[in-house]
């Protein structure tokens, strides 16, 4: 069985021809010193997973075939991870774990305490699709726009739920329960930032009706722990582990 697995930006099927870029090229054959005839894995984020062949290999580019399908695509719930930009690696680190954990959109927010006021979207989708390729995802999440939180919320869908994770009730016993499913359709969870949230924006998430407000133990957490916690919480509660 194929041991690399790479994301293309095309549609694939079985016999679909796929042409490599310069980047993915070197990737294959000068990274992983692949050849001609060798097999690799690939996923578009729409079709599942399909064991493709190696027919031509160069340093500028290259051509594979689809050979057979070897996963079907498995979507994950209809989650959204909302979180204020911290630094740089701490921020990948975010979109990275929350692509393995299985968020449907990544959603970076600017709250009136957030530190970072702008973001490199592409390079934050490009850790996503990299998390993607080696927890062995056969889709990869959406990562957004930085965007302004009380935008965000005056525009908030009606279906959809929030799981507000409060820094201010550390130790409080406040948790996500199986009977906030009962409330059927879309949920998102909101990370503050180092800073914690401002007293209007709490007051703000603690009115809205779709708002389930959490605490996330004892403890206050790194805003990158407290992403992992709080999407480790969701999933176990009411997500598909």
């Amino acid at each position: 069985m194929a041991k690399v697995r790479l994301y293309v930006d095309q549609s694939l099927g079985e016999g679909q021809s796929v042409s490599l870029t310069r980047e993915q090229a070197h990737y294959l054959f000068g990274v992983m010193r692949l050849a001609e005839g060798e097999s690799i894995l690939l996923f578009d984020g729409l079709s599942g997973e399909f064991e493709a062949r190696i027919d031509a290999a160069g340093k500028r580019g290259g051509s594979l075939t689809c050979v057979r399908q070897t996963r079907a695509l498995q979507l994950p719930p209809d989650l959204w991870l909302m979180f204020a930009p911290i630094k740089k690696a701490r921020t990948d680190f975010i979109v990275e774990k929350a692509a393995e954990m299985g968020a449907a959109r990544i959603c970076p927010v600017q709250t009136e305490f957030t530190n970072a006021e702008r973001i490199r979207r592409d390079r934050l989708q490009a850790h996503a699709v990299e998390a993607a390729e080696q927890c062995g995802g056969t889709y990869v999440p959406e990562v957004t726009d930085l965007a302004r939180l009380d935008r965000i919320l005056a525009d908030w869908p009606a279906e959809r739920r929030l799981m507000f994770c409060d820094e201010a009730l550390v130790g409080a016993q406040e948790a996500l329960t199986t009977g906030d499913a009962a409330v059927a359709g879309p949920w998102a969870i909101l990370i503050g930032p180092e800073g914690g949230f401002s007293n209007s924006e709490r007051q703000r998430l603690h009115a809205m009706p779709q708002a389930t407000t959490v605490s996330l133990g004892p403890r206050i957490l790194r805003a990158d722990t407290a992403a992992v916690a709080a999407m480790t919480l969701w999933q176990t509660t009411l997500g598909d582990w």
